[in-house]
């Protein structure tokens, strides 16, 4: 079986905004479901820097480098070129 790109949710909205979307998606063209996820987009990439949830990755991780934020790009680099190495005890 073939996996989802998105993600199902349900939501419960007020009647007000059912009759707004509905309107809206006739007019544009577009499902309801893309006008919810355009909203969303917008919403989200409004949020100040310091309520964005990707900021939460920051520091979860340890390389013992301090140049990171320099060099990213040759360290992304020698990474992608590196010969992959397989996880032991692991299945195919």
């Amino acid at each position: 079986m073939r996996a989802l790109k998105k993600k199902p949710i349900q939501i419960y909205i007020e009647p007000r905004q059912e009759l707004a979307l509905e309107s809206l998606s006739k007019k544009r063209r577009i499902s309801k479901a893309a006008l919810v996820r355009i909203s969303l987009d917008r919403y989200l990439s409004a949020l100040p820097m310091d309520e964005d949830p990707a900021l939460g990755i920051i520091g979860l991780g340890r390389s013992g480098k301090n140049d990171i934020s320099e060099r990213h790009d040759a360290y992304l680099a020698g990474y992608g070129s590196a010969p992959k190495k397989r996880a032991r005890g692991k299945m195919r």
